[in-house]
């Protein structure tokens, strides 16, 4: 029995897809969604994720999430839904996996930072930059650059895109110009991600201590849940207390969603991939999810990722971005062979540079600016 007999008929089926742009012969053992999980697990990019931001720097704790532990996370989430929903959970991995391969060092603050840098060269924007790596960057294959992924997962990593963007990728990004929708995987995997990090960033902010449990007992979703878990387990508290509630906020947002979701797929009874493209997005939280779930990204911008030592971080974090691009943009010779323009067009080798940069783990960004502005460095 093929893996994907059991898909929903507006599911993405793989040998249906829209294909790769360098067509190759179907795989004896995998469908092509598991070859693409399989390319982007196997790259460069996603290893170099262990080493990347995700609210804490990699060494400010052992246990703090990164970019890699994030993947996986949504990844794990996304199947799950993908399950109960009937949609294809190789398609859902795969993009859970790589979307945030073009991420930057040191989280948003690195975009932001690098954004502003390149205003004049195009911009940078890591959900671009994600499609970048697995189109062009990642050197695997010698009859073409990049990983040579299905359309359906390139779309899935493309969550965002403007118009002028649009018009220059091509068929990839022709959604945001028609506004019409991707796969009904690639709208479970955004919601998958805001899950994922949702309860992690309670997680990590509780184990840092820049948050508390009275703090989150403002919001009225956490309370709520904190009340259950009290009065189920009366006395517990800790980190099993804080798991407990973290596992039935997971489980409170999940549930809602496939309640959700499959009320309003079958409203719209799609029959096919094509119907669901033409649809009003049909992956959603109940309106009331939406708001709980609102209210603690909120709280958790407000007290968590703009709390005073986050932002110490964020300013030398910027402060490294900024002063790496500039230096390199100056003086390109500082810059390995391969990141070297030679054209002499300033916006080649402007986004070479920030390929480089965003390339960067945390820590190799720290060390390659010692290695340029201190004298005890080489």
């Amino acid at each position: 029995m093929s893996p994907e007999e059991y898909l929903a008929p507006y599911a993405a089926h793989s040998e249906g897809g829209a294909g790769r742009h360098h067509p190759e012969t179907a795989h004896a053992s995998r469908s092509q969604f598991q070859r693409d999980r399989d390319r982007i697990i196997h790259s460069s990019a996603f290893r170099r994720l262990e080493y990347k931001t995700q609210v804490f720097l990699n060494h400010e704790g052992d246990l703090f999430r990164t970019r890699l532990t994030h993947s996986l996370e949504v990844a794990q989430i996304g199947r799950s839904l993908a399950r109960n929903l009937r949609l294809n959970e190789d398609l859902v991995e795969a993009i859970s996996l790589a979307h945030d391969l073009g991420h930057t060092p040191f989280g948003h603050v690195g975009q932001d930072v690098l954004n502003e840098c390149m205003q004049h060269h195009g911009g940078f924007e890591h959900n671009l930059q994600s499609l970048r790596v697995v189109d062009e960057l990642e050197e695997h294959y010698g009859a073409y650059d990049g990983l040579n992924l299905m359309f359906e997962t390139r779309e899935g990593i493309l969550k965002h895109c403007s118009l002028n963007n649009a018009r220059v990728l091509g068929p990839v990004a022709q959604r945001f110009i028609d506004r019409t929708q991707p796969s009904l995987e690639a709208q479970l995997t955004n919601l998958a991600d805001e899950i994922a990090y949702n309860s992690h960033d309670i997680d990590d902010g509780l184990r840092s201590g820049l948050i508390t449990i009275g703090q989150l007992e403002q919001v009225d979703f956490f309370a709520r849940l904190w009340r259950d878990v009290q009065l189920a387990f009366p006395g517990l508290s800790g980190r099993r207390a804080i798991y407990e509630t973290l596992r039935r906020l997971i489980t409170a947002l999940a549930d809602d969603l496939i309640v959700t979701s499959s009320a309003r797929i079958a409203e719209a009874a799609p029959k096919h991939i094509d119907d669901v493209r033409a649809a009003p997005p049909l992956i959603r939280f109940s309106e009331g999810m939406r708001k709980d779930a609102t209210e603690l990204k909120r709280f958790l911008h407000a007290n968590l990722y703009r709390h005073y030592k986050v932002n110490r971080m964020r300013v030398k974090a910027s402060r490294i971005v900024r002063e790496l691009f500039e230096s390199f943009m100056a003086e390109p010779v500082l810059l390995p062979p391969d990141y070297q323009d030679k054209s002499g067009d300033v916006n080649k080798q402007a986004r070479k540079i920030a390929d480089y940069i965003a390339g960067m783990t945390d820590r190799y960004a720290i060390r390659e600016h010692r290695r340029l502005f201190s004298l005890d460095e080489l």
